[in-house]
């Protein structure tokens, strides 16, 4: 008897550490965050990944990085491997086209992942956050700065002559909104003559978009609008220098810097740039899943304003999103060199991976 009492014993000792075993692993199973971009060499999107991956691996979650390359139907098929895999949250990096990858949503949707989008976001279904600063508010910020200063140069008149507006591909709703905002107040000046080039988010068409309107207009030209310097500001400023102009002499002005924009403003090639708040968006949105996974309180609302004391991006009003179902964090989006200059830390542009 004393026998089976011990076998008994040891039976039951094996069974209970079989279960807290199998208790312990539910408990730390680990979280699972899905994050997709478009591109995986430019800047912003690098930046965005390495913020995400530090909040990641500050909060012990497993951060699945994958990029569409600039492909919509990639990009679909990126947020199907992610549903099987059962990720536990969805990071949209970039929408390439924001149409397009709404069927994409719908299935995160139904399948239960919260979904958070940054830079573009998607036109439908629900997503819990967009989080990124005003697009057309921005571009109609360095808008007013490029009047102000045509202004500064020729006795307070706006004086006439052409401005050329450098665009990115118009499917994307970045590149429309960025349009919107500038012509709000450009179009007020009747004597500025606005033609468009798509540059196609790159500085060899860039380049080639300004080379053929200096050519044409010479001169006449006052001021160029570049949607995004940190991709097409280089080709832009090599076209003017071609043609045998100082960048200085021309008004340039647009929004989104990265590492080759800050080194144009430093250079004074550009007058004005606002700045697009990429890094802390990222890390924003990996917090805001880890709290929605685990259900914790506090999460933004729509009517609230998050302020963070000496950060560039703050106030940062939560406002419903015109973009989907759901709320938007418009985080703020300094003016460089106006409000500050382009060699300050904070600037995600400044970082060490840079």
């Amino acid at each position: 008897m004393k026998k089976y009492f011990i076998w008994f014993c040891l039976l039951a000792l094996l069974l209970s550490m079989t279960m807290c075993s199998f208790a312990s692993g539910q408990q730390e199973k680990e979280i699972s965050i899905g994050l997709v971009t478009y591109d995986l060499t430019v800047s912003y999107q690098r930046v965005m990944i390495d913020a995400a991956q530090k909040k990641a691996d500050e909060l012990g979650i497993k951060l699945v990085v994958f990029s569409s390359d600039w492909d919509a139907t990639r990009h679909l098929n990126i947020i199907d491997n992610f549903i099987t895999m059962e990720v536990d949250g969805f990071i949209s990096g970039s929408d390439p086209d924001p149409s397009a990858v709404i069927p994409g949503i719908k299935k995160m949707n139904e399948a239960g992942i919260p979904v958070i989008d940054l830079d573009n976001g998607a036109l439908g279904g629900k997503v819990d956050y967009y989080i990124g600063f005003d697009i057309r508010d921005s571009s109609a910020r360095a808008a007013e700065v490029m009047v102000q200063e045509l202004k500064s140069r020729n006795n307070g008149q706006v004086p006439s002559g052409v401005v050329i507006e450098v665009m990115g591909e118009l499917i994307e709703g970045f590149a429309s909104e960025c349009s919107k905002g500038f012509h709000s107040v450009i179009d007020q000046y009747e004597e500025l003559n606005i033609i468009q080039g798509d540059g196609q988010w790159n500085n060899d068409d860039a380049f080639n978009v300004v080379s053929d309107f200096l050519t044409r207009f010479e001169d006449e030209v006052v001021a160029i609008y570049v949607h995004t310097p940190d991709c097409m500001g280089v080709g832009t400023v090599g076209a003017v220098k071609s043609a045998g102009m100082d960048p200085k002499d021309i008004v340039l002005a647009g929004i989104c810097i990265g590492p080759e924009g800050i080194e144009l403003l430093k250079k004074g090639e550009f007058t004005t740039i606002v700045e697009q708040p990429m890094g802390i968006s990222a890390e924003m949105a990996v917090e805001l899943l880890y709290k929605i996974i685990t259900k914790q309180p506090g999460l933004p609302q729509i009517g609230d304003t998050i302020i963070q004391e000496g950060a560039l991006w703050s106030p940062a009003e939560v406002i419903k999103s015109p973009y989907a179902d759901g709320a938007y964090i418009k985080l703020k989006g300094p003016l460089v060199p106006q409000e500050v200059a382009p060699d300050d830390p904070r600037l995600w542009e400044n970082m060490p991976i840079f």
